[in-house]
């Protein structure tokens, strides 16, 4: 049997990504259904992770338009090879500082704020890439409140969080866009998504007071986005529902 042409396994490739993405959008049509809510108060960002940069062209002519990475090396090759699409990047993994310049070459959000030497370093490289503010969110992680938090994945405890958006409203170069959490393995919202997102809901509506602007809750990934719409997030970090379960790199 003759193998299949590179022409055919892009057909394929893209069917499989249409039929995709037409399930997880309709999980997101009824989610918003169920929380009385406008579908266009949900924008789906599509992390792509691990998949070759021809599945970003892919997605893009899928009308696609914002797609995430948490990893520099991979997220900035990727970015080269599919400059000139109409994407918008979102950075949303740990960042050190000494990549803050390289991520704002290709990035329009940063998710993963979490330290105030973070701050610092995007701050100098948007002041010296020049050009729009770059769109910054403080990463919560709820594992940490409370006595005893754990180390978690990154991110800052909630108490932590309004001193952390303070910093970023006064560095130039950046815009103070909103919060941006992931469901804890561990602590007192463990396997309790939806509370979980209730309480960054929540901390979004107080910073909200005074940073209205800071509108973005970035919260909910495949398994959990519809707990995620309910608490009110703005947008949803969506990978293997989409792409699928990529196999184990070696």
């Amino acid at each position: 049997m003759a193998e299949p042409s590179a022409g055919q396994e892009e057909r394929d490739r893209s069917g499989e990504l249409r039929a995709s993405l037409a399930r997880v959008e309709a999980r997101i049509a009824r989610a918003c259904e169920a929380a009385g809510r406008d579908r266009a108060e949900v924008t789906l960002i599509v992390v792509t992770k691990f998949w070759p940069a021809s599945d970003v062209r892919l997605l893009a002519d899928l009308g696609v338009r914002d797609v995430a990475e948490n990893r520099d090396q991979e997220a900035a090759a990727k970015a080269a090879d599919c400059a000139g699409l109409p994407l918008r990047w979102h950075f949303v993994g740990q960042l050190q500082t000494n990549k803050a310049r390289s991520v704002l070459e290709y990035a329009e959000f940063v998710h993963s704020v979490d330290r105030p030497r973070l701050v610092r370093a995007l701050s100098a490289a948007a002041e010296q890439r020049g050009g729009p503010e770059v769109a910054a969110l403080v990463q919560v992680a709820l594992e940490k409140e409370g006595e005893g938090g754990g180390a978690g994945r990154g991110g800052v405890a909630p108490g932590d969080v309004r001193g952390l958006a303070e910093q970023i409203v006064r560095a130039p170069g950046l815009r103070f866009a909103g919060l941006m959490t992931v469901a804890p393995l561990e602590g007192a919202y463990a396997g309790r998504p939806a509370a979980a997102f209730e309480r960054v809901a929540e901390l979004s509506r107080s910073l909200r007071v005074e940073a209205p602007a800071a509108t973005m809750v970035s919260a909910g990934m495949s398994a959990d986005l519809e707990e995620a719409i309910a608490a009110g997030a703005t947008h949803v970090r969506v990978g293997s529902a989409v792409l699928g379960v990529r196999p184990p790199l070696r």
